[in-house]
């Protein structure tokens, strides 16, 4: 059994590693202090992206992407992790169900997605309907040939820098018919009713939408009628992959901002690191990243060697829900290495403990991942978290 990341992950990750370093780390203070960043800044950005060879990472290259393997995306996503104010966002990783978009979709949206040319967001989530999908009340009623969708959602990220919205609805309000569609933002009917604030600094913004009787052809429906339920939940797997990937690299970061100051700052005569409870802190974390990260690339390397798509669901969410929580406790203990100072925004750790707190809520809470979890258990058995 071969442990060692090859020269061609390793020049990956260093690659990502040096664009998070370069082109994201300068602009956090920025975006934290100014709540934005100005366009000019974001369109220089998204040439970074090109440059670094980051675009569409999870798509094809036949679709303008990069063909990454899913082990490969999951070494760049913890590098791009370790920034603050989720910057690691301007990198694009077009949704996941386009790849099931008839030719012509593709052309239109995944193709210029990858390039940079375009940019969706995926609009799942409603006053009513979270956890549960079957509680969405966005309707896509069928007349005379024609989709007329009506409904609101909520917490639609990065809504306001999207062209176009995937959005989950039922059609003829059934939801035994969950289906997807493609919905570009100009058209007749969509509007965004408010931008509220939430605790993260976040590069772009949730927007909420309202729809009302927007018209689509059937050329919009992606995948097929009543199949929106399984495209919206490989779209989960991808998310939590890249959730669990960015958590790991924000807690390799604030451990490594830690571990600095513990040798740095002198109390009593001697660096606080010298003192057991600074150094257990420290040993903690470090045990809690080396778990993590383990889990994180064996999980990796095994979709990217082709394991069952229903193993992939029930892994993903024991991998999200470890990461997710693993990075508020190594947060959390760096805040507290650094005493006041970590409790500062001009420092890299007090934004991280905030960043990743959503991680915990987001694609999925932590209870969500547990009870998937328990199911999968009762399903096929403890192996398929125990067994090798």
């Amino acid at each position: 059994m071969d442990l060692k990341l090859s020269d061609r992950e390793r020049d990956l990750k260093a690659n990502a590693r040096a664009f998070a370093e370069q082109v994201l780390f300068p602009r956090e203070v920025e975006l934290e202090l100014k709540g934005a960043l100005p366009r000019e800044t974001l369109d220089a950005m998204r040439q970074a992206v090109i440059d670094y060879r980051l675009n569409g990472i999870n798509h094809a290259v036949e679709h303008g992407g990069q063909g990454y393997t899913i082990f490969e995306q999951t070494l760049i996503n913890e590098e791009l992790g370790k920034a603050t104010g989720a910057l690691w966002a301007v990198v694009w990783h077009p949704a996941d169900p386009l790849r099931h978009g008839t030719e012509a979709q593709k052309r239109e949206y995944l193709v210029p997605s990858c390039e940079g040319r375009r940019r969706g967001c995926f609009a799942i989530t409603e006053p009513e309907a979270g956890s549960d999908p079957r509680r969405v009340r966005t309707r896509a009623d069928y007349r005379g040939g024609r989709y007329y969708l009506t409904g609101e959602k909520w917490f639609v990220t990065t809504g306001d820098e999207a062209d176009y919205i995937i959005v989950h609805a039922h059609v003829d309000g059934d939801p035994d018919k969950p289906t997807l569609f493609l919905v570009d933002k100009n058209l007749p009917g969509v509007r965004v009713s408010r931008n509220p604030k939430f605790m993260h600094t976040y590069v772009f913004g949730h927007p909420e939408f309202i729809f009302e009787e927007v018209e689509v052809g059937p050329d919009k429906v992606l995948g097929e009628v009543g199949q929106g339920f399984e495209l919206t939940k490989d779209w989960f797997v991808e998310a939590r992959l890249q959730i669990a990937a960015n958590c790991v690299g924000a807690a390799v970061r604030a451990a490594e901002l830690a571990n600095e100051w513990a040798a740095e700052r002198v109390q009593f005569d001697r660096p606080i690191r010298d003192f057991q409870a600074i150094e257990f802190m420290l040993a903690d974390m470090a045990v809690e990243i080396m778990a993590a990260k383990s889990m994180l690339y064996r999980c990796a390397a095994e979709i990217t060697a082709g394991m069952d798509r229903k193993l992939v669901h029930a892994r993903a969410s024991a991998l999200k829900l470890f990461c997710s929580e693993m990075a508020g406790r190594v947060c959390d203990k760096a805040v507290q290495i650094f005493g006041g100072r970590g409790y500062m925004r001009e420092n890299p750790v007090e934004r991280l403990y905030r960043d990743v707190r959503v991680d915990r809520i987001w694609e999925g809470t932590s209870e969500v991942q547990r009870a998937i979890i328990g199911g999968q258990i009762k399903k096929r058995g403890l192996e398929t978290y125990t067994g090798w």
